[in-house]
């Protein structure tokens, strides 16, 4: 499998930057998922949204307090733009968005990439998790399988959040993230049982052959996964109810004189389809 190439300009940022380390109590943050949590996915107009950071497994997850220095892009684009999402330093949530007019808000997190060393057993065990078997043939090219792994991980979290009557008119929009997951329909508007379609793209360009997993909380195990066609794409029957995630990781080999072999990013998507008009999650 071909791995794509990497514009190693975002990492010159890491010069001289102290990188933020954030160990969660049983695992490495690097093996984790990060997702957006509003307070609300149903605001009434002129609502203030409280925008969670949340960071685990399986849609259970831990408080990310706002970290200005992990930050390089946060925002909520509606119809008329993009703005910044407003927060206090060290607060959950993390950020804060005032909804002015109705329609499809889009709410984007990306971070600046973090460093995490894991050991060979659990990185390569994530590699099969989150399958990446490009990562783990090369590192058997390279004799590596039996070492320590050190990674530079960088996230892309998105939501979905809709105030008002769905449209079908209305839809996701590209943020611009290394990795971004983009569905290609209005998921609020979608009538019960219908598929999802998505697109996931790297620097731009639909992503071939990657594994993409959607989940909701309320049927934790009905998991459903694909990889995508030639065009970044992948298509997932919803139902309404609960909160749902969609998430993907990509990996290609970390740039020369950054201490580590491998650079991944994350991927995800949250949204929560309601029963009828105006019930939330």
């Amino acid at each position: 499998m071909r791995v794509p190439s990497l514009h190693w300009s975002m990492w010159r940022r890491l010069g001289g930057l102290v990188v933020l380390a954030i160990a969660l109590s049983h695992a490495p943050l690097g093996a984790h998922d990060l997702w957006i949590e509003p307070t609300t996915f149903a605001p009434e107009l002129g609502q203030v949204i409280g925008v969670r950071l949340r960071v685990g497994q399986n849609l259970l997850g831990d408080p990310l307090p706002r970290a200005p220095a992990l930050i390089k892009q946060f925002i909520v684009e509606d119809a008329t733009g993009r703005t910044p999402v407003s927060g206090r330093d060290g607060a959950d949530p993390a950020g804060f968005v005032r909804v002015t007019m109705p329609g499809l808000l889009v709410i984007g997190y990306h971070s600046h990439p973090s460093a995490a060393e894991l050991p060979a057993a659990t990185f390569n065990q994530y590699l099969q998790e989150e399958g990446l078997e490009a990562i783990a043939a090369l590192r058997a090219q390279r004799n590596a399988t039996s070492a320590t792994a050190h990674e530079l991980f960088a996230r892309c979290a998105k939501s979905l959040v809709l105030s008002g009557a769905p449209s079908p008119a209305q839809g996701d929009r590209h943020l611009g993230c290394t990795l971004e997951l983009v569905a290609e329909g209005n998921p609020y508007a979608l009538s019960a049982g219908a598929e999802l379609p998505v697109r996931l793209t790297y620097e731009q360009r639909p992503l071939a052959g990657a594994l993409v997993v959607a989940m909701n909380r309320l049927y934790p195990s009905e998991k459903q996964a694909a990889r995508t066609d030639h065009d970044g794409r992948v298509r997932f029957r919803v139902r309404p109810g609960g909160m749902w995630l969609i998430k993907a990781v990509h990996m290609v080999p970390a740039p020369t004189g950054t201490k580590a072999e491998w650079a991944s990013f994350w991927a995800s998507l949250t949204w929560a389809r309601r029963t009828t008009h105006g019930q939330g999650s």
